[in-house]
């Protein structure tokens, strides 16, 4: 069973990500070091002991669809109301609507624990928590005063409505449309798929935001509005009126996120309303839909790394409490009665340790984004800089973790063995879960696309490459260390950071120089580079930051292992990068 690692969470957060420096600078208000210990012991508490215990019920029976309305889990109605009555979904959202205006770093840690205790079940305050950031930034003062408390207070949720059938990731060529009313109101027709947690029974109202074509609407995406919809419309008194015309037609049958109700929605047939069109309401202005959308895809994308994150963190804690007890052969140098433990086995040791190294890589990585958010709101004078880095990072947060997620989920299973393919253990059940995660709020190719051509050359690519300046830093505070806990990991992070600087000025290069095929054709593999240096540099700053504790000493042990293990790699991504080009566009030849 899932145990939130509360402490480890909150040394990440301060020691790691920056969250202690930004605290004693005064950038973090009131907030301090108790505070945060107080609210992560909380949320560890009931996502261990409330969220966790459902996951399964969640998985084996699903969402439910009858007659237009969807059934959750067993149990799940009331474990919502009770995660929004502790205050949860409000944790970073505006003090004026009932929200405690709490960093950004803070939500994304209880993010990884609602995940890590039901990945299924934390989507639905995800979307809420994206549809209120996007309805704060870009919606009028009229609609924020409706809707915004309700949401806040996790009494509504929110949904964002994008794909549809023959639009994945090209909305330009959505055919969802519009049609203006004379009282300022839009009708709104046409089908949405894939939206998320869409029509459930846990909370009275679901707010949806939908992208939508007006008639005279430019073509692509220059030419799409959003549009809040709510499933019931809201008389002035804020009471909850009539049935808006929309509804949910149909459930997916998914590979995993079972207990997550995924949608196809109907808009505006005339199911319900006396006039056909459900009633919406324009968020920003005509025509500037995508723009307001992207404030809550980037929310979104750092919450769906933390899903990452949190799969890793509850596969490695099931596989490492089963290598402990099952028992099978004997290890080399046991000297026990019987058969030795599977943990004291070389190479199960070696797949427990690449996942810890892997959740707790991608969790400073996560972790040292939302920080990066955080200081752009806060940090007066410098929040260019970072918003800059926040950029830099998301792509990398939302790939490279989640891509940990499915390697993790898969090396558990593996730690397992058979059992670990039969769905009674549970181990199965990760991998199902983490598959989608690489693929949805733009798959980690887009990402990868995102990194390369919009966040390198962020500032003439100077952004980037004052980060890795400061990435070298680290690696020359543990050769300055002189610990031999650390073994070769300087030797092995100025590797793996030279081969990112190649690899970076290769690509910035070849984007200068117009040859964007090259550079995407390794945009994929820089993206891992990345992401594998950056868990050498975190493992090690946390393993600089050890207090004089087991804990301490692990975590310098563990920094060691990913370095001589790991980072290897790095060497071949860049190579991969820098040459592998003209091969990919020769081979091409041979898909057709």
């Amino acid at each position: 069973m899932y145990k939130a690692p509360v402490e480890e969470i909150a040394f990440t957060l301060k020691h790691v990500a920056g969250m202690a420096e930004a605290i004693d600078s005064g950038l973090m208000g009131d907030l301090g070091e108790d505070l945060v210990d107080a609210i992560l012991a909380e949320a560890g508490r009931f996502a261990t002991e409330e969220v966790a215990p459902l996951a399964d019920t969640g998985d084996r029976q699903g969402a439910r669809l009858s007659n237009g309305e969807v059934k959750t889990p067993d149990g799940w109605r009331d474990l919502y109301r009770n995660w929004a009555a502790g205050g949860w979904n409000g944790l970073t959202a505006p003090e004026e609507f009932g929200g405690q205006a709490l960093p950004h770093m803070l939500n994304v840690a209880t993010l990884e624990m609602w995940n890590s205790g039901s990945m299924a079940f934390a989507l639905c305050p995800t979307l809420t928590m994206g549809a209120i950031e996007a309805l704060n930034v870009h919606g009028s003062a009229a609609l924020k005063e409706k809707y915004l408390a309700r949401m806040v207070s996790g009494e509504w949720t929110g949904t964002m409505n994008l794909t549809e059938p023959h639009a994945g990731s090209d909305l330009g060529v959505l055919r969802a449309r519009a049609e203006r009313r004379d009282d300022g109101s839009y009708r709104i027709f046409g089908q949405k798929i894939f939206i998320t947690w869409g029509e459930h029974d846990a909370a009275d109202n679901i707010i949806h935001l939908v992208l939508a074509r007006l008639p005279d609407a430019p073509d692509g995406t220059r030419g799409i509005s959003l549009f809040l919809v709510p499933k019931f419309l809201i008389h002035d008194d804020g009471s909850l009126g009539a049935r808006n015309d929309l509804y949910c037609h149909s459930l997916e049958h998914k590979l995993g996120i079972h207990g997550s109700p995924t949608c196809t929605m109907i808009y505006g047939d005339g199911k319900f309303g006396e006039e056909k069109g459900a009633v919406g309401w324009l968020i920003g202005e005509e025509n500037r839909g995508l723009a307001c959308m992207f404030t809550m895809m980037n929310n979104a994308r750092l919450a769906v790394g933390m899903q990452g994150v949190a799969i890793c963190e509850a596969a490695t804690q099931k596989a490492l409490a089963y290598a402990k007890e099952r028992t099978q052969g004997k290890a080399p140098g046991w000297s026990g009665s019987g058969m030795s433990q599977i943990i004291e086995h070389p190479d199960v040791a070696r797949m427990l340790l690449t996942m810890k190294a892997l959740t707790q890589g991608s969790r400073a990585i996560a972790y040292a984004c939302a920080h990066a958010i955080d200081m752009a709101h806060r940090a007066t004078g410098r929040r260019g800089h970072w918003q800059e880095r926040a950029a830099l990072l998301t792509p990398v947060a939302k790939s490279f973790a989640t891509d940990a997620g499915v390697d993790v989920a898969s090396l558990g299973i593996q730690v397992h063995g058979g059992m670990g393919f039969i769905e009674e253990t549970g181990a199965a059940r990760y991998l199902r879960d983490a598959r989608i995660a690489p693929i949805y709020e733009g798959t980690n190719g887009i990402q990868a696309i995102d990194l390369v051509t919009r966040k390198l050359p962020l500032s003439g690519g100077e952004q980037v490459k004052g980060f890795i300046a400061e990435l070298k830093a680290i690696a020359e505070a543990v050769r300055s260390s002189n610990l031999d806990g650390f073994g070769t990991t300087a030797d092995r992070l100025e590797s793996a950071l030279a081969d990112l600087e190649v690899a970076t000025d290769w690509l910035l290069s070849s984007l200068a120089e117009g040859k964007s095929a090259e550079a995407l054709s390794g945009a994929t593999p820089y993206q891992r580079l990345f992401g594998l240096a950056l868990t050498g540099c975190y493992l090690a700053k946390g393993g600089l930051a050890r207090t004089a504790d087991e804990a301490g000493e692990g975590r310098i042990v563990l920094c060691r292992f990913a370095a001589e293990n790991l980072l290897s790699e790095t060497a071949a991504l860049k190579d991969r990068i820098v040459n592998g080009a003209e091969s990919l566009a020769a081979a091409r030849a041979v898909l057709v």
